[in-house]
């Protein structure tokens, strides 16, 4: 008789092979391959009582869920309102960018307004949170400290605090004894969210999970931890700035296009309710190369200076250099603009960047990246009241974009009275009204767009 060979599958995306292996046949994800020990069985079926029988969805009452304030604005922003009841949210973000911040102030008004909180450090040591506590001014007899490794004693200091809010940094540092490897290998973190997210719900803990990432920016562990949670957020800044940003990529109990903003001080974390000039320059004389444009992050728009940057170069290849913006759409962006309009940039290092350190990932920027750079070929400025939003085609074309009128009502608020963007067909129109050419002939010297 044949002696059977054990199944492997990857904890990931379920691909199976009757062999181990350290990376995934399918998704080429590593060490996500185990073995599969116990043998599939079919599952009878169970007996339903007349009470649990389905019923049509309109015989069903939707309740309201009450939730739990933070007394942070911009995260309850993100979270829809506050912290659902028994709600898993999952907190990603680089090291030092800081998360463990952030949950401490979070904690820290939860204990002030007399919430009992079980806040479990598993990656430093309790002096080392108390240290930081004191500098930020997180001490209160409701917040409760423990730092703990092993899941089991964990569970048993939620049985002894019996809290209503726990914070457990971080969910790659926890480690069950019921399952082999070290802490942070996929079958552990499987293990460690899934029993976390089963007390919540059984308790009714709101309970906030801190998570590492990878080099490329995704949740270190199995994809199942996104799975299991209510709610991933992500936090997110650059090292080189003080502004950080919370966005939410997952939310059962509200959107997923919100974003919070926050600013790191001496003293923990400050909420930044208008970030309106932090990303604008404090120039008052008009400079050549600039333009401003109205980003949408989330549901809030964000107003962006785009600086650029025009020399003239003698290599076979121009450099291309940016910064806060994709290199690949401003390449783009170049070959529209010594196309349709008529600037000469293949033989110029062309360089261009955003104010403060914000990144534009959205085609809204478009015709603000190409104002700036047509503005510091000519080395003129642009008008100082205008603003310019719009997608750029191949062809030229100026495009509308989402969120057009709440764009328009941000801008003119700021004092921005011209307003650039799909009202202007084509590029040349949009350079056009920018550069003022009926009344700017005279200073302009060069042909007309």
């Amino acid at each position: 008789m044949a002696r059977p060979t054990a199944n492997f599958r990857c904890s990931e995306c379920g691909w199976e092979s009757a062999k181990w292996v350290g990376r995934c046949g399918e998704c080429q994800a590593w060490n996500t391959v185990d073995s599969v020990d116990a043998p599939t069985r079919a599952v009878p079926s169970a007996r339903i009582s007349a009470a649990r029988v389905a019923k049509p969805i309109t015989e069903y009452t939707s309740g309201s869920i009450k939730r739990t304030t933070t007394s942070i604005e911009e995260l309850d922003r993100v979270l829809g309102g506050g912290v659902a009841p028994a709600a898993v949210i999952l907190l990603s973000g680089e090291p030092g960018v800081g998360k463990s911040t952030l949950l401490l102030e979070v904690a820290s008004r939860a204990a002030a307004q007399g919430t009992k909180v079980l806040y479990v450090s598993a990656e430093e040591s309790a002096s080392q949170v108390r240290m930081r506590a004191e500098r930020t001014g997180a001490l209160w007899p409701y917040l409760y400290l423990a730092s703990e490794t092993d899941l089991s004693t964990i569970l048993g200091q939620i049985d002894a605090v019996k809290p209503q809010l726990l914070i457990v940094d971080s969910v790659q540092t926890v480690s069950s004894s019921l399952n082999d490897g070290l802490a942070g290998q996929p079958a552990q973190v499987r293990e460690v969210a899934a029993t976390l997210t089963r007390v919540a719900k059984e308790r009714d803990l709101p309970t906030i999970i801190v998570g590492h990432v990878t080099k490329d920016g995704s949740i270190a562990g199995p994809r199942l931890l996104e799975h299991l949670v209510d709610v991933v957020c992500h936090f997110e800044g650059d090292r080189q700035s003080t502004l950080r940003f919370i966005r939410a990529l997952k939310n059962r109990f509200g959107p997923t296009d919100e974003i919070g903003c926050f600013q790191m001080t001496g003293e923990g974390i400050e909420e930044v309710p208008d970030p309106s000039g932090l990303f604008l320059s404090r120039s008052v004389t008009p400079v050549s190369g600039t333009c401003v444009t109205i980003a949408i992050e989330g549901r809030r728009p964000i107003p962006v200076e785009v600086q650029a940057l025009v020399v003239a170069s003698s290599a076979p290849q121009p450099r291309r250099v940016v910064n806060g913006v994709d290199s690949s759409r401003v390449a783009m962006l170049l070959a529209v603009l010594e196309r349709r309009a008529g600037l000469k940039l293949s033989n110029a290092d062309v360089y261009v960047s955003t104010v403060g350190g914000i990144r534009l990932t959205e085609p809204g920027a478009d015709l603000a990246i190409a104002i700036a750079v047509a503005s510091a070929a000519r080395d003129m400025p642009i008008i100082t009241d205008a603003a310019a939003f719009g997608e750029i085609s191949l062809a030229g074309e100026v495009r509308s974009v989402s969120a057009s009128a709440q764009r328009e009502n941000e801008a003119r608020r700021l004092g921005y009275e011209t307003i650039i963007g799909a009202d202007s067909p084509h590029v040349r129109e949009a350079l056009r009204i920018a550069f003022d050419t009926g009344s700017r002939q005279e200073i302009r010297g060069a042909r007309p767009f």
